[in-house]
């Protein structure tokens, strides 16, 4: 039994709709932070490496990486929302809503909004809201995500079940808020290591990232511990020895953040991750397998009032252990074995 002073986290049957949980702790982002994520992800986009190419371009300062900023809400979370999780399921309506930048301090929270009960009894469906908040009150990310919980006990009583409903995907008009008007005649193309504009690509258009990363058991467990993310499920192979897959999985935004950075080889100059639309761990990644990408454009889109960026609506499909060549993705009515992450996104790049 844990001691009433420990916190043992939330199983299924402890949430309730509609409740509101304020996470402990605010974190400072600093650019020791900034160098650690590089070293674990190998992320290279220019604005997030450059202070002197984001001042070129309009902003202050490099801000945070996108993808970051994520998993310091995220990790914020995990104690109340997803300690005794199996696992992460999906995300939906992810805004960006203002840069952060170094020195700034997140604080998180989330609101229940949708419970669900599995069939086995044994564990159910959470879906929040969370919403990361900076020093000034202003929010900086506001998204849904929804995670497989284990319950406490099998025979403990749902006191009541709803599946929200969540838009299918963010409208270009409601994008961009994170992104300062930017100088894009000085936005310089060698420095930023790609030349195409948002012009060259197309709807339809497949990218395959061609590079891959194998993810080593260090390597995440360093990335996690970054966004102080708690989850068992992640760090305790005594406990995950014994569970389902007899070994610890590799956290799924770790997967985002390797897709992302291995995205750059093609989509290079989509420097701001505007919205995420959907999002879903289709299967688990473990330490020892190689992680590749590859991407395609769903759409192009003029944002209203600005001339200086377009948007590009971009699913990224992750696998394990496949090169991408021949663009795995769908085998018959699921998922071809190799797919780990199907991430659908809005990404703003130069005009």
């Amino acid at each position: 039994m844990a001691s009433p002073k420990t916190n043992e986290g939330h199983y299924f049957e402890d949430f309730r709709l509609g409740q509101n949980m304020r996470h402990a702790t605010p974190r400072t982002l600093t650019t020791g932070d900034v160098a650690l994520y590089t070293a674990l992800t190998g992320s290279r986009f220019a604005l997030q490496s450059s202070d002197a190419f984001a001042r070129d371009i309009g902003y202050p300062k490099s801000p945070i990486d996108d993808v970051l900023t994520f998993h310091m809400v995220f990790g914020k979370t995990v104690p109340d929302v997803s300690l005794n999780a199996i696992a992460n399921l999906g995300y939906a309506d992810c805004r960006f809503l203002a840069p952060v930048f170094p020195g700034d301090t997140v604080s998180s929270s989330s609101e229940v909004i949708g419970l669900k009960e599995n069939s086995n009894k044994q564990t159910g469906v959470v879906y929040v809201r969370s919403k990361g908040v900076n020093q000034h009150g202003t929010i900086v990310l506001d998204y849904v995500r929804w995670v497989m919980v284990r319950k406490r006990d099998v025979n403990a009583p749902v006191q009541q079940e709803s599946v929200p409903d969540l838009p299918k995907a963010i409208t270009p008009a409601q994008i961009g808020a994170a992104c300062p008007p930017i100088a894009r005649d000085q936005f310089d193309f060698e420095l930023s290591g790609a030349p195409h504009r948002f012009s060259d690509y197309e709807k339809g258009e497949r990218i395959d990232h061609v590079d891959g990363v194998t993810v080593e058991e260090a390597e995440h467990m360093a990335a996690t511990r970054l966004y102080q993310n708690t989850a068992k499920v992640h760090f305790n192979q005594f406990s995950e020895g014994q569970g389902r897959f007899g070994r610890r999985l590799i956290y799924g935004g770790h997967v985002i953040s390797l897709a992302r950075a291995l995205s750059f080889n093609g989509l290079g100059n989509a420097f701001h991750i505007a919205a995420i639309n959907a999002g879903r761990h289709v299967a688990p990644l473990f330490a020892g397998l190689t992680v590749f990408a590859w991407s395609e454009i769903l759409d192009t889109a003029a944002l209203p009032g600005r001339d200086d960026v377009g948007a590009l609506r971009i699913r990224t499909i992750a696998t394990k252990d496949k090169p991408c060549a021949d663009f795995p993705f769908k085998d018959g009515d699921g998922y071809e074995p190799s797919v780990i992450l199907d991430l659908d996104y809005w990404a703003l790049i130069p005009r």
